[in-house]
């Protein structure tokens, strides 16, 4: 009788570790992000959204509350596909009359356009809401060889030594890194560390904090009510 009682704490325990597993990682369970909130603290700060931002914006909020659970291929596709098919490009100076400036998501959608740091920045911070965790995702600034110009996507990870997918605004198509010959990596980012290419590999060179961008842009999200953590 003890036994079997063992036995039931056991199984009973693993279930519950599982649930608490699944509730961290799955796309889908794990958003956060009031969006009601948002809404009213972005237009404190900004003024009231244009009729078209503000679908583009609930759009959006019901992308994060509804990925696909345990297709990651798809919630990509998805993610960039939203993305990419809404939001027009644009240069810093034309959207905000200055050089290479970050936008929110917020800032971008409710612009309706920007380049392509705003479409990298969006894509990223949508997948770690709908549970993508931070080591299979990364912000990657490259040069875009046929472009001849600083270019930024995003790249998701399998594993840490996988071939990554990328994410990107000048092609519609997610494609491994070796099919993307058009782009040269320089150093890529996110919330844990900041690596650089070497020897066909990518190596941790430091924290993300020693970027003042990806600082501010953060203070800017918490500003507008989103729940960012590091």
């Amino acid at each position: 009788m003890n036994a079997q009682k063992g036995r039931h704490l056991f199984w009973q325990r693993w279930l519950t570790f599982g649930l608490a597993l699944l509730l961290t990682f799955s796309p889908g369970l794990v958003a956060s992000w009031d969006f009601a909130a948002i809404n009213a603290q972005s237009q404190q700060l900004y003024g009231p959204a244009s009729p078209t931002a503000q679908r583009y914006i609930n759009e959006w909020a019901a992308l994060v509350k509804n990925a696909p659970p345990g297709d990651i291929k798809e919630t990509l596709n998805r993610v960039n596909q939203f993305f990419n098919s809404r939001m027009r490009f644009r240069d810093d100076i034309a959207v905000w009359g200055q050089q290479d400036y970050w936008a929110t998501p917020i800032e971008f959608l409710r612009k309706g356009a920007g380049d392509c740091e705003d479409y990298a920045l969006a894509k990223y911070f949508t997948l770690r809401e709908m549970g993508v965790p931070a080591s299979q995702l990364r912000i990657t600034y490259v040069k875009a060889l046929q472009l001849n110009q600083a270019h930024m996507i995003v790249a998701w990870y399998a594993t840490p030594d996988a071939i990554p997918l990328i994410l990107d605004n000048l092609k519609t198509t997610i494609l491994p890194a070796t099919q993307r010959n058009d782009l040269l990596p320089v150093y890529s980012f996110n919330e844990q560390g900041l690596w650089i290419p070497q020897a066909g590999k990518s190596k941790r060179v430091g924290d993300s904090k020693r970027l003042s961008r990806w600082q501010d842009l953060l203070t800017k999200m918490r500003a507008e009510g989103f729940d960012i953590n590091e």
